[in-house]
């Protein structure tokens, strides 16, 4: 079928066909052969009501005969199976050839809701129009209050304004694992530092004090959390690492535990969070 939002989908492109398109639309999942005569009879019926719903639902369709390996990581052990993805996870499938009506109430329940199209149009305005995303993201967790990505999204937007009151507890609500698990890991950490960094004293001071005495591993470490909380993180680091090297108690206590925390920060599987794991595990163990 000849349509923008019915697609062919290889081993190689997989990943960003389905599982990076799912982020910002349902892609459902055909897994089909050749030689499957409930695919043919399925595959029209599929691509036309995917095609009537405009790109709300996208759909991509595997040959497992030409992707076995893919077949074998998602089970496809009867076909047609016809599975569901949603923010880079499998959330429904079915099996065999359904009726048209349960087709269109699988559907139906792959398509976007309000909320998610809230949460969507929030996400392009964040940095453009931070006020209206804030509205979009709190309207859409009034529809569905357990919208993780709208709830991440209030989240990133209140921290970016220094309005920190509520993240706490919208971090909370979202569960660990996956991508979603993973931003709000990052966010609570961002947060934490920000807490943390107002018991150090301001910026100017402790750069005086360190002048003065260069080796000092509290004001080092002081620094550091302030620079931290900044969005400084390879200053940060290199601060508190210094701490670290001056103050072994230091570091297996606060050192650590802070340099953890800026490691979420920046990404914990960055290059600059990689380089600085290492330095620590040094004057570690």
């Amino acid at each position: 079928m000849n349509s923008p939002w019915v697609f062919s989908v290889e081993e190689n492109d997989f990943e960003s066909k389905v599982i990076q398109k799912s982020h910002q639309a349902a892609v459902v999942v055909d897994f089909w052969a050749p030689w499957c005569g409930p695919c043919r009879s399925l595959a029209p019926i599929l691509e036309r009501l995917v095609a009537e719903r405009g790109g709300d639902v996208l759909l991509a369709k595997v040959n497992i005969d030409e992707a076995q390996e893919l077949a074998m990581q998602y089970r496809v052990e009867s076909i047609p199976m016809v599975m569901a993805f949603r923010n880079g996870r499998p959330v429904f499938e079915f099996i065999g050839l359904l009726p048209e009506t349960e087709i269109k109430k699988f559907l139906d329940q792959v398509a976007p809701t309000q909320a998610d199209r809230k949460a969507q149009k929030a996400a392009a305005l964040e940095k453009s129009d931070p006020i209206q995303a804030e509205k979009l993201y709190r309207q859409a967790l009034q529809e569905d209050a357990n919208h993780e990505t709208a709830t991440l999204g209030l989240a990133r937007v209140l921290l970016a304004r220094g309005a920190d009151g509520e993240v706490a507890e919208l971090l909370e609500r979202v569960g660990p694992g996956g991508e979603q698990g993973v931003e709000a890991e990052r966010l609570s950490a961002i947060h934490w530092l920000r807490r943390h960094a107002q018991e150090c004293g301001d910026e100017a001071t402790l750069r005086a004090r360190l002048e003065g005495d260069p080796n000092n591993p509290h004001t080092l470490y002081d620094l550091g959390c302030v620079e931290a909380a900044g969005a400084q993180y390879a200053e940060a680091l290199e601060k508190l690492l210094q701490a670290g090297q001056r103050d072994p108690k230091l570091a297996k206590s606060k050192v650590k535990e802070t340099m953890v925390k800026v490691f979420h920060a920046v990404g914990a599987r960055s290059p600059l969070a990689d380089e600085y794991r290492d330095k620590l595990a040094s004057i570690l163990y």
